[in-house]
């Protein structure tokens, strides 16, 4: 007799109550507040990675916008609590944009850095991520970057390489001289990456678009655990949203575990997390080519443009 195989969609919890959190699943979300999570989290439980985005404390309908020196003092707690469970040799990245008040920005990678360097972390890179699409500014040059900060532990960290090198500029490149001439002066594997990563965000037209209203890509994710976690590792995001993380550590056999005060946004990250687990994941991956705007007609200046 022929055995009949059923093909389970892998299943993520959504826990509310920290006895809920099951030991031996490899992906859930919690659905409520990231510090209080994290009061509750056994103090052995320790994570490869930690990568977010959290609020900007711009007014969204997903946050109370706070006075600047008030939202900063609310990061810092939630920093501290992580530091703990942050593996020795681990890394965590924050992704930040700008608070904006009164016509005037404050660049929040400035003002949260000073926090993780009183907690003894050490900066590794001030990554920019920069994109082709946004509101247009109309009293100051449209912002059209945010930043990930880059912070490990100690001077033991993980960081792959390899999993992220891009083409070489010149891979035909030969030394000219010394003992090593006639050999290729470029790595086969390719070159180190930039600390300036041109990813477009997610607008409307995007394919990995929700309801969320300000969803990071899961390629700006992909980058991050591909080099700075192994398969196996534990990923956590304090700010999930939508699991846009989620997703990623999912392709990438990663284990993840977020948090979230929207069970809205949890639901969908839930789907997006499974389906990903299914091979299914809807994503623009990290290395995709970046579209070149002038193959399209759109790009062409209208003749009238030039008449008197």
């Amino acid at each position: 007799m022929n055995a009949i195989i059923i093909n389970m969609k892998p299943r993520v919890p959504i826990v509310s109550n920290i006895q809920e959190v099951p030991k031996l699943s490899n992906y859930y979300l919690w659905n409520g507040d990231a510090s209080k999570f994290l009061d509750a989290l056994d103090p052995s439980f320790k994570f490869q990675l930690v990568v977010t985005s959290p609020p900007y404390n711009l007014g969204k309908a997903y946050e109370t916008k706070q006075e600047l020196n008030e939202y900063v003092n609310w990061q810092r707690i939630i920093i501290e609590k992580i530091i703990p469970h942050l593996d020795e040799n681990g890394s965590i990245c924050w992704q930040v944009g700008n608070y904006i008040e009164n016509g005037s920005i404050w660049p929040l990678d400035l003002e949260l850095a000073p926090i993780f360097k009183d907690l003894g972390l050490q900066l590794r890179n001030r990554i920019v991520w920069k994109f082709g699409h946004g509101l247009h500014a109309q009293k100051r040059f449209s912002g059209r970057y945010e930043v990930v900060l880059w912070f490990t532990k100690t001077d033991t960290y993980k960081f792959n390489l390899d999993t992220v090198r891009v083409p070489s500029k010149y891979p035909g490149k030969k030394h000219f001289k010394g003992p090593k001439a006639g050999q290729y002066s470029s790595n086969p594997k390719g070159k180190n990456p930039e600390d300036v990563w041109d990813i477009p965000n997610v607008k409307s037209n995007h394919v990995e678009k929700t309801i969320h209203p300000c969803q990071f890509p899961v390629g700006l994710i992909e980058k991050l655990i591909l080099s700075l976690s192994d398969e196996g590792d534990w990923v956590f995001d304090p700010f999930a949203g939508v699991a846009s993380s989620g997703v990623a550590a999912a392709i990438h056999k990663r284990n993840f575990c977020g948090c979230d005060i929207s069970r809205e946004y949890l639901k969908l990250g839930k789907t997006r997390i499974e389906d990903a687990l299914a091979g299914k994941a809807i994503y623009r991956p990290h290395d995709r080519p970046i579209y070149d705007h002038t193959k399209s007609n759109l790009s062409h200046r209208p003749e009238e443009f030039d008449e008197d």
